[in-house]
């Protein structure tokens, strides 16, 4: 790959870069979404012009019969934005297979592009701020969520924490993870941290049944904050009634229809 090659960057460029210090490493889809991409062909003509100049890293996911590309920042692309770069430490070019980091992120990522740039259907609600994380929010502790969204709503702002499971957490750590969260809503480290008086815990799983189990432990720690949803369900209904309680039958959605 020539790192030397010449080109002109865009502010469309440099909004990429910024997204991607966040996403960490994204799918064509997700980048075309991000920076505003209308053309498969012109995303795909300039994510290689980005990639020989050596603004971005890319990888493989995948076999090579069927792989798709996955693009990354890189140490040059993040000194040019003024971001941080924090993809995979993998050589440029790495075939992926089975890779749990990029699966979950992925996944985190397809969330994020979806509350961030898509329009929410419920009027009067906005999105406000999203944040990863790269350290645990409570000293000392290893709980470090996949996610914060804050949106904006007519009664004020409504924050949410995501958690991610695709299977790979038991219920041990589910278990500490809930009182981890219990410990961050009392004892105002959150507030003085976040600002908003007040958090939820989106729990999305891979299924049904792991969904049901991690119901059970939080159930058993809190019947407060936590809110489940299978990832199939709202991968495109984010805000439609697809939520539970920790020990309630019945789905919910996160937001009123009227404000």
């Amino acid at each position: 790959m020539n790192g030397n090659s010449k080109i002109i960057l865009q502010p469309r460029d440099l909004q990429l870069f910024r997204e991607l210090s966040v996403m960490r490493i994204a799918d064509r889809e997700q980048v075309m979404i991000a920076a505003g991409f209308g053309s498969i062909t012109r995303a795909n003509k300039r994510l290689l012009a980005l990639t020989r100049a050596g603004f971005l890293r890319r990888f493989f996911l995948g076999f090579s019969g069927a792989r798709k590309a996955l693009y990354a920042l890189s140490r040059k692309g993040a000194t040019v934005a003024g971001v941080a770069s924090r993809g995979p430490r993998r050589p440029q070019e790495t075939m992926l297979v089975a890779d749990y980091f990029t699966e979950h992120q992925l996944t985190i990522n397809g969330l994020y592009c979806a509350l961030k740039f898509r329009p929410i259907p419920i009027p009067h609600i906005r999105f406000h701020r999203w944040q990863s994380f790269h350290e645990p929010v409570i000293r000392g502790t290893n709980l470090i969520p996949d996610g914060y969204v804050e949106f904006k709503t007519p009664a004020g702002i409504v924050a949410c924490f995501l958690e991610i499971d695709l299977g790979h957490e038991s219920r041990t750590v589910w278990r500490e993870k809930a009182r981890r969260y219990v410990q961050l809503a009392l004892s105002g480290v959150y507030r003085q941290t976040f600002g908003p008086e007040r958090f939820r815990v989106l729990v999305i799983t891979h299924s049904e049944r792991k969904l049901y189990s991690i119901r059970t432990v939080v159930a058993e720690i809190t019947q407060k904050i936590f809110w489940f949803a299978p990832l199939a369900s709202v991968t495109d209904n984010f805000f439609a009634p697809v939520w539970m309680r920790p020990a309630e039958e019945i789905h919910k959605s996160l937001f009123d229809k009227t404000p």
